[in-house]
């Protein structure tokens, strides 16, 4: 479980759920479709330096980056998407997993010591608050 899973969604841990992601779409008309060929190039509306949606059954749930992973192409999550459509912040105290080394050197992003609030002496934060139950609600 991670912070964002209380210990309750365990027994949701067998539901099949289809993640997709979504490159990019156009609108092409039909007469160009059929012309398209072996080495053909459709541009799509997302540019390359944009997040791409990762749905849930349909339903946009975050948003990521594409990696490369032994060989196969894999997302790294960078934001969670709350009921709104808009992303939810991480709650106080998050500390991103670091970024794997590219070649031996850093991937470029920052250390997460840096990103760690200073420990703070008042009452503990409350619990965070799942921002997918919502979503796994619905889509349940």
């Amino acid at each position: 479980m991670t912070a964002f899973q209380p210990a309750s969604f365990a027994r949701f841990g067998d539901v099949a759920v289809r993640l997709s992601v979504e490159l990019g779409r156009t609108e092409m008309p039909l007469r160009d479709v059929l012309m398209l060929g072996e080495g053909s190039t459709v541009a799509l509306d997302r540019l390359t330096d944009e997040l791409l949606d990762v749905t849930a059954n349909g339903r946009v749930i975050a948003r990521g980056e594409v990696v490369a992973e032994k060989g196969r192409f894999g997302l790294r999550i960078v934001s969670l998407v709350g009921e709104d459509g808009k992303d939810v912040p991480p709650p106080p105290g998050y500390v991103p997993p670091s970024a794997p080394a590219v070649d031996g050197e850093s991937a470029g992003l920052p250390d997460p010591a840096d990103l760690a609030p200073p420990p703070s002496p008042a009452a503990p934060a409350p619990p965070p608050v799942d921002p997918l139950t919502s979503a796994l609600d619905d889509l349940l």
